[in-house]
């Protein structure tokens, strides 16, 4: 059987594939650490007739096995801190066998406490972290080797692990990816879905669930034992302190995950051969169901108020979970008279899509996906990400940009540059 011709050679840079198919500037300082190389047991492999993706069409999935990575690295520390364990009883009968994508076995819920801040949001929320844990290993792995068996490149983004790892005693002290400790969190998807009006792709902007959280940095996991509190005096025996840490990772995930539910069927308009789109198509709703529960349980965060100050790391910043089945808009200095039409915008349980225009007002409402325009997709997404904190502290000693965000930017300059191809 004939093995097609991929663009991608193991040797080729990150950038400039689809104009020129040749090594941009600086990319030898990147290495082949990060550029990546196919799998050899599957690169070996000939074509068996299936998919034939374009260039197009493998930057597009190269981008995507790059975010995977990174979702892989912060889920990780989600569930090392927050995921089931025998010692706080939330660990059920189904077996803990969380493996990287190494095969080697990863320890979850080595923060009780923490733990003990997420059950105030639901009691299931360990094994839910524990499960999209899972979900984001396995897409990052199949990716890779999807792109392996086709002779492309892989993404490496194991040269810029580097940031540190949370002191909690027990967790890992390895590098990670991602920060979770600094963190700058957008919650107007939580209005986007309910608006039976407004559409991001017709240009209309939302307000934030959680207007604290999208200003100043806050941390998502707790970054050393003081962040543990307990407090005999509240209900849940967790300190307030601690509550805010697991509420403001409640609405991270969330986050993060309505995201990739955008993502993946923006970026497959652009796609050319059938089985790529399928590969798309089949990722994306996962993300949809992650986003969906991360949305109903982040609304059972109660009310309260906390300062991050005199704890290692402390950024000073102050975070208020409202209650936001008052009627109250909490973006409004004046509270007022409780309003239906506010209650619309942020009423807990109204975690179903709101039918609202698409595409032209003229043809009505409708209950979809939003944003899904395909147009600069790949670059707002990674802008979301990077303007949210997530990799702050990418730095060399000397100070300046190891070239972490610049690499991703690079990718995804490439993934919207794809365009559908019709045979």
């Amino acid at each position: 059987m004939k093995k097609h011709d991929i663009p991608f050679t193991r040797n080729t840079s990150r950038r400039s594939f689809l104009k020129h198919g040749t090594v941009a500037a600086g990319a030898a300082t990147m290495g082949a650490g990060v550029l990546g190389k196919a799998l050899p047991a599957l690169s070996q492999e000939v074509d068996d007739g299936g998919g034939k993706p374009n260039r197009g069409d493998i930057a597009i999935l190269r981008f995507l096995q790059a975010l995977e990575t990174i979702e892989a690295d912060l889920w990780r520390q989600y569930a090392e801190l927050g995921g089931p364990s025998v010692a706080t009883q939330t660990q059920g009968l189904s077996t803990n066998d969380l493996k990287d994508q190494n095969g080697n076995r990863v320890t979850t819920g080595l923060a009780p406490l923490y733990i003990g801040g997420l059950l105030i949001l639901d009691t299931d929320m360990p094994q839910y972290i524990l499960d999209n844990t899972d979900d984001e290993f396995s897409h990052e792995t199949w990716l890779k080797n999807y792109l392996a068996s086709k002779g492309a490149d892989i993404v490496e983004l194991h040269k810029f692990a580097n940031l540190p790892s949370s002191q909690v005693t027990g967790v890992p002290n390895i590098g990670r990816l991602t920060n979770l400790t600094q963190l700058t969190v957008d919650t107007s998807w939580w209005t986007r879905y309910r608006s039976d009006s407004k559409n991001p792709d017709l240009g209309d902007s939302f307000e934030n669930a959680i207007p604290s959280l999208a200003t100043g940095q806050h941390t998502a996991i707790p970054r050393t034992n003081a962040d543990l509190i307990a407090d005999p005096n509240q209900n849940s025996g967790v300190g307030t302190h601690t509550q805010a840490i697991a509420f403001t990772a409640g609405f991270h995930f969330g986050t993060i995950e309505q995201g990739g539910s955008s993502l993946y069927p923006s970026l497959a308009q652009r796609v050319s051969d059938p089985e790529v789109l399928r590969v798309l198509l089949s990722i994306g709703p996962t993300e949809t169901m992650h986003f969906q529960t991360w949305q109903d349980k982040a609304g059972n965060a109660t009310q309260i108020t906390d300062t991050d100050t005199g704890f290692p790391g402390s950024t000073g910043a102050t975070v208020t979970f409202p209650n936001l089945n008052g009627g109250i808009n909490p973006n409004s200095s004046s509270q007022g008279s409780p309003d239906p039409g506010v209650a619309d915008e942020f009423q807990t349980n109204l975690i179903m899509p709101e039918p609202t225009f698409f595409l032209n007002q003229r043809l009505g409402p409708i209950s979809i996906i939003r944003p899904t325009e395909t147009r600069d997709a790949a670059k707002g997404a990674l802008q979301g990400l990077i303007d949210s904190g997530l990799f702050l502290g990418h730095k060399t000693k000397s100070g300046k940009s190891d070239g972490f965000v610049e690499f991703l930017r690079d990718l995804a300059e490439d993934a919207d540059e794809a365009r559908r191809q019709l045979s």
